[in-house]
């Protein structure tokens, strides 16, 4: 049978099959991947062919099929091994919030950076505007006015004042989506304010710390009444970027990909070269400098660092 992986919880897989039915099922022994060094080889979204044990309701994985695409990140110790967040997916939703906790750009940047690499389509989400401040809104603003610039959707949202929920919703119709984030950013609350009858757990912000609490520990994918499925993960306190060569970055931030060609040299990495586009642009304010900083960071594979100027824990 062929199936549709909707939750992993690290040994157990959930298929669901077309009819909508659902099964239980594991891999037995090693399963080889191509090339793909991770914690888990198969992963939310996956389309699967399984075999149901003899006499019993539960089946073993058989063979993946081939990946239209993946969004995949660092595991969050310093460890060379990967976590494939969600695979096949259509749309990647990062929610954002200025505070409470506060989204980096950094973050933001390391995960646009990622779906551009493996083509995915993303689009951010400003939530809890509802409750921000002059000043907090002034920063969203900032913040919302270069990832615009760039090409990106911004939506501003309130889960709990339900404002631009249905605006979310016409992009996820018939599509498979992800929601990301931080702890904390409202992302369980925003998908119950979208899809009312799944009811996600959700927690208060540690006051402690100004964090979210884990609330979804596996990416779990659901059925959306209106069409189309949308995949829950867990919240990310950092972003590790995977196997990006430097002199590739350039082609993930999609304002410096414009500007390469007018570079002197087709190789350049727009540090210390002459006549470079792109730091001619940064210095004539036509590039953001957080992009710029996290484009050095990235090219550095600066990313221990990263991680302390993220969290301090």
């Amino acid at each position: 049978m062929t199936g549709l992986v909707s939750k992993s919880t690290g040994s157990w897989y959930t298929i669901r099959i077309e009819s909508g039915n659902y099964y239980e099922c594991r891999i037995r022994g090693k399963f080889r991947m191509e090339d793909i060094k991770s914690t888990n080889p198969i992963a939310v979204g996956d389309i699967v062919d399984f075999d149901l044990e003899e006499n019993k309701d539960t089946g073993v994985i058989t063979n993946i099929h081939e990946r239209k695409n993946y969004i995949v990140r660092k595991s969050v110790n310093l460890s060379k091994q990967t976590h494939i967040i969600a695979a096949n997916i259509d749309v990647a939703f990062l929610l954002v919030t200025v505070d409470n906790p506060p989204t980096f750009p950094g973050f933001i940047d390391r995960f646009l950076a990622t779906a551009e690499a493996y083509n995915i389509s993303a689009v951010l989400l400003f939530n809890k505007v509802d409750s921000y401040d002059n000043e907090q809104f002034e920063k969203k603003e900032e913040l919302s006015q270069i990832y615009s610039d760039i090409g990106y959707l911004c939506i501003d949202v309130s889960a709990t004042e339900n404002f631009n929920i249905d605006l979310v919703k016409e992009l996820m119709i018939d599509r498979v989506s992800m929601f990301s984030g931080h702890s904390g950013v409202g992302k369980s609350t925003l998908i119950n304010t979208i899809e009312p009858t799944l009811n996600i757990k959700t927690a208060e912000i540690s006051q402690q710390h100004g964090q979210g609490q884990h609330t979804t520990t596996f990416a779990e994918m659901h059925e959306l009444s209106f069409g189309g499925f949308i995949i829950d993960t867990p919240g990310i306190k950092g972003f590790g970027v995977v196997d990006f060569e430097p002199h590739q970055i350039t082609d993930y931030f999609p304002e410096f990909f414009k500007l390469k060609k007018d570079c002197k040299f087709s190789n350049c990495l727009h540090q210390k070269e002459p006549q470079c586009a792109v730091k001619k642009a940064l210095e004539n304010d036509e590039i953001a400098p957080s992009r710029y900083f996290s484009y050095l960071q990235m090219i550095k594979g600066d990313e221990e660092h990263y991680r302390q100027s993220q969290f301090m824990h």
